[in-house]
């Protein structure tokens, strides 16, 4: 490996851990504003499960979708789309967007200040035809899909609980219904050979939950038939032992969201890596990354969250909108499948957005009043420039290495 290229991947690792100290809000805020947990078991608790995620994604979609932001070969001049001024130029950028937003305590989506910036310092190289627009534009239409996304399921899922408070029918069928749809679905999505497990039951039915591609989806089964359970004695308990178990959920609901932080997060710094790495001449394409790569970023990312955010938990926390265990389990459970999905569709989204959509979810089976749309206002005026913003700094600091 040259200098230049041990200094970009060890630049991709400080964004990384920035990433994880600024984004730490999205995976404890909730945890720690209903008093679950104190900030630093949360950062802890979070870290562990962003960690845990290395485990748990292994097709690396969301790298490589990141990583084919920008073209791969030659414009027709021979210039080269991809060179490791153009990834370090990104880099800086992202780095500086971050730690500005951070400082400022504004939670701007990680996500998006990375794919600015790499889009951004490409442009400065190569111009416009650098860019490859599917990736660009999968990734923009989600600035707003991933929080609306979010925000519906939180409002869904807010719903159901209350209801099952009720003594009514409706609310039990529901619950046995996602019981019966996971189980479905589980036993479709695994595609189990009924002779290996007849055969070979212990390690074939090992091997088929150990899969990572399986077990994000186990997971997230997991966690549905659990909240399902819970509902349906929900009605039975008063509301001081409802909060207890409420808050013991919260936990679960906290951890899903944490993987599917790490999940999500890590592997946008792996597409960059690997970027750096195929311009470097290191590898020729996407397939070849190294272990390396995914251990390192899960690695950094955890050590950021770990740093905590504790500027943007107070934003996150509490003045978007109130939040009790009730609704912390409900914004984190509906942040947590929404993560899952799109990372299975190989989608880098905020989860910044997300969560914060969630949350604003939660907030309007209240009232639409109870949500401080104010705060909302500018959080959406933060993610609308962070991509923007992101690039033209990029062009700039590649304007300046250019003069080197």
């Amino acid at each position: 490996m040259t200098v230049f290229l041990i200094l970009i991947i060890s630049l991709a690792l400080v964004f990384d851990y920035i990433n994880g100290f600024h984004d730490a809000a999205n995976s404890i805020a909730t945890v720690v504003s209903t008093k679950v947990l104190t900030p630093l078991q949360a950062v802890l608790w979070a870290a562990l499960f962003n960690f845990a995620a290395f485990f748990i994604f292994k097709d690396h979609g969301v790298a490589n979708t990141i990583a084919k932001t920008v073209k791969e070969g030659t414009n027709m001049q021979g210039v080269p789309y991809i060179t490791l001024g153009v990834v370090f130029s990104g880099l800086i950028a992202a780095i500086l967007w971050n730690l500005l937003t951070w400082w400022f305590g504004i939670p701007s989506s990680s996500s998006h200040t990375l794919l600015g910036g790499f889009a951004g310092a490409a442009i400065a190289h190569a111009g416009f035809n650098a860019i490859n627009p599917e990736p660009v534009i999968k990734t923009v239409s989600f600035i707003l899909l991933a929080p609306l996304v979010g925000m519906i399921m939180a409002f869904i899922i807010s719903l159901w609980f209350i209801n099952s408070f009720k003594k009514g029918i409706l609310p039990k069928l529901f619950s046995l219904a996602i019981i019966v749809g996971v189980i479905f679905f589980l036993d479709h999505t695994l595609e189990f050979n009924p002779e290996k497990l007849k055969t070979h039951f212990d390690s074939y039915l090992l091997k088929v939950i150990l899969d990572g591609h399986n077990f994000k989806w186990i997971l997230l089964g997991f966690i549905l038939t659990v909240m399902s359970l819970f509902t349906l004695f929900l009605s039975s308990l008063n509301y001081s032992q409802s909060q207890k178990w409420f808050k013991r959920l919260q936990l679960v609901s906290s951890a899903a969201f944490s993987i599917g932080h790490g999940g999500n997060d890590a592997q946008k710094v792996m597409g960059i890596i690997t970027a750096a790495l195929i311009a470097n001449g290191n590898i020729t394409e996407f397939g070849q990354m190294p272990v390396w790569v995914p251990l390192a970023c899960y690695t950094a990312i955890a050590a950021g969250t770990m740093s905590g955010g504790w500027k943007i938990i107070k934003t996150m926390g509490t003045r978007i909108t109130k939040v009790s265990p009730f609704e912390g389990v409900a914004a984190e459970t509906a942040g947590a499948i929404t993560l899952f999905v799109t990372e299975n569709l190989k989608i880098p989204v905020s989860t910044t957005h997300t969560i914060t959509g969630s949350i604003i979810g939660v907030g309007a089976t209240k009232r639409l009043s109870a949500v401080r749309w104010g705060v909302t206002i500018n959080l959406l005026w933060a993610w609308i420039l962070t991509i923007p913003v992101s690039a033209v700094m990029a062009a700039i600091v590649y304007y300046i290495y250019s003069l080197f």
